[in-house]
């Protein structure tokens, strides 16, 4: 069998030589994972215990990371309002109106994709 014919010499030719390696490694890579996963689970189903520990601990995680946002939605909203005592008192109005428009037009933008 030929080069060209072998299942080698067809990746060849449909992905170049070194897209053909990192396709093998990327592939081992994902085994690998998958088979540690299986190790973790095993583990994990195997003890209750350290199963409900693992997720009050993820929970308690996800719930940092919300107020880490909401905390970080504070200093958001703090600098805006710094910005605006910057801004000369006669642009104000007409800066604010662009400031809403721009928010409103992100934001709902933001909701499309998540919804």
């Amino acid at each position: 069998m030929t080069e060209e014919t072998s299942l080698r010499g067809l990746l060849k030719g449909a992905i170049g030589v070194s897209g053909t390696e990192d396709l093998l490694i990327e592939a081992f890579r994902d085994m690998v994972k998958d088979e540690i996963k299986k190790h973790v689970r095993s583990k994990i189903d195997a003890n209750p215990e350290l199963r409900d520990e693992l997720k009050r601990a993820v929970k308690d995680l996800v719930e940092a990371k919300v107020k880490e946002s909401l905390a970080l939605l504070k200093i958001a909203k703090a600098g805006a309002k710094l910005g605006l005592e910057m801004v000369p008192e006669d642009m104000r109005a007409q800066f604010m109106r662009d400031l809403v428009s721009t928010f409103e037009k992100e934001m709902g933008a933001i909701f499309e994709k998540g919804g």
